[in-house]
């Protein structure tokens, strides 16, 4: 065993003697890398950081942060029924919104990357105009509101199919189906863009040697060609993706209020910003979100793995 053990040491010595020997001889672009590095460790890893040991205390602020252990935790859990609200509307989100949102991106990029050069212009801008609008969803506002001057509420009453104005934005029974709809006609974001820029990328050559080689119809040429050469970005799509479904709040806040009717369109991120914004209880908005960061880490491994997949 002795031995054993002594060999595995000398292999890892090697080892970083080597590692250390490249780091030299790269020094230049780890100099010209610092900089990003020091402000990724600043904004990024030192505030996750600090996120993490803050959920374990009571802090408001105005007080030092008092340690407390699991106590947040724990409340979070047995205690906050908010919490538990926000978590089902959270992941109803992300289990439709996430997924559709995706494979529309995709498709949709997929069909325009088929068009003249003018016209594919045109219609990436049209997809991509809600990504870089800000607060455009508050059209929807308009569309949706609860009187008799709001768009649907007009039309559905002028054609006979309903009488009088429905609350879609107040009432529990509407305003999740709202705030999905709203959600995935802003989800042909950036991984929409990602995905035009990769379809461009693909060399033509690979399509003429895979029909050569006995792909028969677009389908096959989709799933042994295109995919497989497109896996950083459909990685990177699925990343935001993700990221955008988990971290909704300011759709809802906007057009259902703050806190919706029976807190029936509550998110995970909205019930941190209450805690955080409104309450200053520092150390349960840093536990609800350190939640959030280890569930989007998981996804995002998941998703990962999936990916691996593609094309094999």
């Amino acid at each position: 065993m002795s031995s054993v053990m002594a060999k595995y040491m000398t292999i890892q010595k090697r080892k970083f003697k080597h590692g250390w020997k490249v780091a030299k001889q790269s020094r230049i672009c780890y100099l010209f890398l610092l900089p990003y590095a020091l402000l990724f460790t600043l904004f990024t890893v030192a505030p996750v950081c600090m996120s993490i040991y803050y959920s374990f205390t009571y802090y408001n602020v105005l007080e030092p942060a008092r340690f407390i252990g699991l106590t947040n935790y724990i409340n979070l859990i047995l205690a906050d029924d908010v919490f538990l609200i926000s978590v089902k509307n959270t992941f109803l989100l992300a289990a439709i919104t996430g997924p559709i949102g995706y494979i529309m991106s995709f498709l949709f990029a997929w069909f325009i990357n088929e068009l003249p050069r003018l016209l594919r212009a045109i219609m990436v801008l049209i997809f991509y105009a809600p990504t870089i609008s800000g607060q455009v969803y508050m059209v929807w506002a308009l569309l949706f509101s609860g009187d008799s001057y709001g768009y649907v509420n007009a039309w559905l009453m002028q054609f006979g199919i309903i009488d009088e104005p429905v609350l879609w934005l107040t009432d529990v029974k509407y305003m999740m189906g709202v705030i999905i709809i709203v959600v995935l006609w802003m989800s042909l974001g950036n991984g929409f863009l990602s995905f035009v820029a990769g379809l461009q990328g693909i060399d033509e050559s690979q399509f003429e040697a895979g029909y050569v080689d006995g792909i028969k119809n677009r389908w096959q040429e989709l799933w042994y060609i295109t995919l497989p050469n497109m896996k950083p970005m459909l990685l990177f799509g699925a990343v935001m993706a993700i990221t955008q479904s988990f971290g909704v709040a300011d759709v809802t806040m906007v057009l259902c209020g703050f806190p919706s009717t029976d807190y029936a369109a509550e998110t995970v991120v909205s019930h941190l910003i209450d805690y955080g914004q409104y309450r200053f209880d520092m150390g349960y908005a840093s536990a609800i979100a350190t939640v959030l960061f280890v569930v989007m880490i998981l996804c995002n491994k998941a998703v990962h793995a999936l990916l691996r997949k593609v094309g094999t």
